[in-house]
């Protein structure tokens, strides 16, 4: 599945710009949201930056195949490609890998640091972390031609009920489409009652601009794909010799595009940890020294993830009648602009690693949607759904306040 990924924070603390150079990736300087005819354009805040740095959309194997590229053109490493099939442990200790070679033959590797990165699927993480995963929904992916989203280099998020959807494009021609569904709810591809369900219940909340679109790529044959949106704090267990990053470690809801942030963060975090050390042979100590990396990965990794499953969590209920003015709140304090919109998009794009921050903007939030209830004249009905939005707000904020 290709998701969004914003990867400002990479290209201001990595300098590794020219991997998503020749893939075709665009620019993506903000999103636009919907809903029932009003929308509110949120910006990411670049005017300090240089203008080659603004978040990337793109297909997520070119990219890869890039940092690959870069990785092996450096003196001091050599690429050994296989499938890892499980870790080596001695005395509680982690001293290499098995894994499989391309034609099947089964190797051993031995290394003073094992750095597990095998992602949302990760078959190793058991060993060297307490792993609680939740599916709250599923995305489910087309690829849209012959359009063009309504803004230039703004994805599209729709707040429809039943399903929140997210337009973005991933190529100069193409348009990836999600749309949230609940993981009890995701109709069968295979006898057609998802091509069903996205003509009859999705396609009429599409914009008139990428109405035709969609429903071409809702009939091109295997252009339908589901992929599971995996939540997971994280909960890692100290293991000499291995540590655990990105979301092989830790996982959030995937709709703000979020995951590549954290995940080059942690690379970032663990980049500079690593350099001062000459000799990483004394598994124990290095291992007390490198457990810093999960306390300093933090600040960037809650407040990314605090952020992606509360907003999830409202986009995704707009039958619920406290949950849909929320989301109108939500819209009406994007729409005041300044400090208000600017703060809640650096935040999303990693430039504001602040839980402070979050919870100023969460508690800015639930007075903002009561005021707008109470004014201009208050009454017992705007009174009892002001006490009803302040308590969502607080319990939404709650539910995901332990999400690192």
């Amino acid at each position: 599945m290709l998701f969004l990924y914003i990867i400002i924070y990479f290209t201001l603390s990595v300098g590794s710009i020219d991997c998503v150079d020749e893939i075709d990736a665009q620019q993506l300087l903000g999103y636009t949201l919907y809903k029932d005819g009003k929308e509110a354009r949120v910006s990411f805040p670049l005017e300090k930056f240089q203008s080659h740095v603004a978040g990337r959309t793109f297909h997520n194997g070119r990219f890869i195949q890039r940092l690959r590229k870069k990785v092996a053109s450096l003196h001091n490493v050599s690429l050994e490609q296989g499938t890892v099939t499980s870790l080596i442990e001695e005395n509680g200790i982690v001293k290499g890998v098995h894994y499989k070679n391309g034609s099947g033959k089964l190797l051993t590797t031995y290394a003073p640091l094992t750095i597990v990165c095998d992602g949302c699927f990760s078959n190793l993480r058991r060993s060297l972390c307490y792993p609680k995963v939740d599916i709250p929904s599923n995305f489910v992916g087309l690829t849209l031609t012959n359009c063009n989203l309504p803004k230039e280099n703004y994805g599209a998020i729709i707040l429809a009920n039943p399903s929140p959807i997210v337009f973005y494009q991933i190529s100069s021609t193409e348009i990836r489409c999600m749309v949230n569904v609940p993981s009890e709810q995701v109709p069968s591809v295979s006898n057609g009652e998802m091509a069903c369900y996205l003509k009859t219940q999705v396609a009429p909340k599409v914009l008139p601009e990428l109405y035709d679109s969609f429903i071409s790529a809702i009939e091109k044959k295997g252009n339908i794909r589901i992929a599971p949106n995996k939540i997971m704090a994280a909960a890692p267990h100290l293991t000499p010799g291995a540590l655990l990053i990105g979301d092989a470690l830790n996982m959030r809801h995937a709709i703000t595009g979020g995951g590549m942030t954290v995940a080059l963060s942690d690379v970032v975090i663990l980049r500079d940890l690593l350099r001062p050390l000459h000799d990483l042979s004394d598994a124990s100590p290095i291992s007390k020294y490198l457990e810093s990396f999960y306390t300093l990965r933090k600040p960037m990794s809650s407040t990314i993830n605090i952020l992606a499953n509360v907003l999830q969590k409202i986009f995704s209920a707009s039958s619920n009648p406290a949950m849909e003015n929320l989301q109108h709140t939500f819209l009406g304090y994007l729409r005041l602009g300044g400090m208000f919109s600017y703060g809640a998009s650096a935040m999303l794009c990693g430039l504001c690693p602040s839980p402070l921050s979050l919870a100023f903007h969460f508690f800015s939030i639930a007075i903002y949607g009561v005021g707008r209830l109470l004014l201009p004249f208050p009454s017992p009905r705007r009174l009892w759904d002001g006490a009803k939005l302040l308590w969502v707000s607080i319990l939404t904020k709650h539910l995901y306040n332990n999400m690192e």
